[in-house]
C-alpha cells in the first residue's frame, strides 16, 4: 500500500517484491532507485501517470516507503 501526502492509499502489484530485489542488491534510498521502483513497477503493469506532477508525487511517495522498509529490515536484525 503506497500512501501520498494527501492520505489517498493505493495498492501496487509486485511493490513489495520490488523493495526486497532492491534492498537484497545494496540499493539506497535516492532518486535513482525510485526510478528504478517505478520502472519496474511499469514493467509489472501498474499503471503510473505520465505527468511530471504524478511522477513527483509517485517518487515521493516511493521514497518514504522505500526508506521506511530499509528501517524495518534494519530493526529485525537486530
Amino acid at each position: 500500500m503506497l500512501v501520498f501526502h494527501d492520505d489517498t492509499r493505493i495498492s501496487l502489484s509486485g511493490l513489495d517484491d520490488i523493495m526486497a530485489e532492491l534492498h537484497s542488491e545494496s540499493k539506497e534510498a535516492n532518486d535513482e532507485t525510485v526510478n528504478e521502483i517505478i520502472r519496474r513497477l511499469e514493467a509489472k503493469k501498474n499503471y503510473i501517470p505520465s505527468s511530471d506532477r504524478a511522477r513527483k508525487d509517485y517518487s515521493y511517495a516511493l521514497l518514504k516507503e522505500y526508506r521506511k522498509y530499509i528501517k524495518n529490515r534494519k530493526e529485525e536484525k537486530k
